[in-house]
């Protein structure tokens, strides 16, 4: 892949070691021990994995499960990505607060999500390298749309949608298409929809279709 648009190649991280690997430092060593563990007792495979790019918006779907988390933390770990996440506020609250920003969330209003592609667009533009993980189901039992964050995000930040993935019936995971949004909501999502269409989740029964409430609108005859 290539490098974030505006990125200068000074954040690209030597040959055989990911961009912003968080187990390149001190304790890198127990989190690659950790993911392995997870994966292990979740009985998960990592079959593929993540871009070159030093920062890009991550989808973690299909969102099914308690374990959804658990995994895609022990792959990001496993491939040496350091992640940030969104989540809801009440994640934060209490003795849990800080284990949770230990691990790299970033609470999130979902009653008053204003300034939230702004500010995160604006964290990207810092120049770190880290991948932006949204849960794009917003809940993991079914639904009828996936909400439109990680496109917004993206389209702002000036940064790449890499699609991520868990499939229950292979007892597989990994990293799959990277995607950069364009102006064609419909077409972006017709990607994203070919690429998740064998991918069921931990629990497919609780699997939500890749559907924008945007693309409602564009295909909306105005007269």
């Amino acid at each position: 892949m290539v490098l974030v648009h505006g990125r200068p190649p000074s954040l690209l991280a030597p040959p055989g070691r990911p961009p912003g690997d968080p187990t390149a430092g001190y304790g890198g060593w127990i989190k690659k021990l950790v993911a392995r563990l997870t994966l292990f007792l979740g009985r998960y495979r990592l079959v593929q994995g993540p871009p070159s790019d030093p920062a890009f918006v991550l989808v973690a779907a299909p969102h099914t499960s308690n374990w959804d988390f658990l995994l895609m933390l022990a792959m990001a770990w496993q491939s040496g990505v350091k992640v940030r996440w969104l989540g809801k506020e009440a994640m934060f609250k209490g003795v849990f607060g800080p284990i949770m920003r230990a691990l790299g969330g970033i609470p999130v209003d979902r009653q008053n999500p204003a300034g939230l592609v702004e500010g995160m667009a604006a964290e990207f533009g810092s120049g770190e390298s880290f991948a932006l993980v949204v849960p794009a189901e917003g809940t993991r039992g079914k639904g009828e749309y996936w909400k439109s964050g990680f496109r917004r995000i993206a389209a702002a930040a000036d940064v790449p949608i890499v699609l991520s993935y868990l499939d229950g019936p292979t007892r597989t995971g990994g990293f799959g298409l990277v995607l950069q949004p364009t102006d064609d909501v419909v077409a972006d999502m017709d990607r994203v929809r070919e690429f998740y269409a064998d991918k069921r989740g931990v629990r497919p029964e609780n699997r939500t279709e890749p559907r924008l409430r945007e693309e409602v609108a564009a295909t909306t005859d105005p007269t």
